[in-house]
């Protein structure tokens, strides 16, 4: 049963994430974590901070995203303190609490945004296997509403980065074939797409200690190597 439930998911089916009345399956239902108390806190501090200012750049994203203000709290002061950034990512989200989040706020005042960054999906694949189709639904959906949010900004969609140790990992198959599918947004107008997979693990698919030490979160070292890599595709949106 778990090899059926693992090659459906790599063909875009499946068994773990039924339709709900509606027709919508979980990666495309908005949903929050509002009874959670620190979630609930940082949803209305974002929406204070959206609310107060405009922003040029927005992060948005889960923990990996979040971890700007922790791990790469360093490389975050060197590259985008002086570029009038916000940071949307929340830890634990999927992208139906992201969908959620961008219809609740955090996008609020934001119209003149240049640049929107968007990093999800990982969550759905570790949280509950998702059907990768499904999650790339869900980052359509959040790609959607971050135009209608931001008409002029620019979207710069990064692949979802690699989870667990080794390539043939369950986790790392899932959002390979993730990757594949939000690949295809690209347009090379409004939605830009960059995949980082070749950066952050070494020549034999590895992903060391040294740049996620549990195979998920980046470390000091992995928010540099991804901030530099970012750079030159920054520059030629004119950021």
């Amino acid at each position: 049963m778990r090899l059926a439930l693992f090659l459906s998911s790599l063909l875009g089916l499946s068994f773990l994430n039924a339709q709900d009345a509606s027709g919508l399956h979980s990666a495309l239902k908005p949903d929050h974590r509002m009874k959670t108390a620190w979630w609930k806190n940082r949803q209305e501090a974002a929406n204070q901070k959206a609310a107060a200012k405009q922003h040029d750049i927005l992060f948005i994203g889960d923990s990996i995203t979040q971890g700007w203000e922790g791990a790469g709290k360093g490389t975050w002061q060197k590259f985008y303190a002086d570029r009038n950034a916000l940071n949307l990512g929340f830890s634990g989200d999927r992208t139906e609490h992201v969908i959620w989040r961008l219809q609740n706020g955090n996008l609020q005042n934001q119209e003149n945004a240049k640049l929107a960054i968007i990093m999800i999906g990982t969550n759905n694949t570790g949280h509950n296997s998702q059907a990768p189709h499904e999650t790339a639904a869900g980052i359509e959906k959040i790609i959607s509403l971050v135009k209608e949010g931001c008409p002029k900004a620019k979207i710069l969609l990064l692949g979802v980065f690699p989870r667990s140790v080794n390539p043939t990992d369950k986790p790392r198959l899932l959002n390979e074939v993730i990757n594949k599918h939000i690949s295809k947004f690209d347009d090379g107008e409004t939605v830009h797409y960059l995949e980082l997979d070749d950066v952050l693990l070494n020549d034999q698919g590895i992903l060391t200690k040294e740049i996620m030490p549990d195979a998920l979160h980046p470390k000091e070292k992995g928010y540099q190597i991804w901030a530099e890599s970012m750079e030159p595709k920054l520059k030629e949106l004119g950021l």
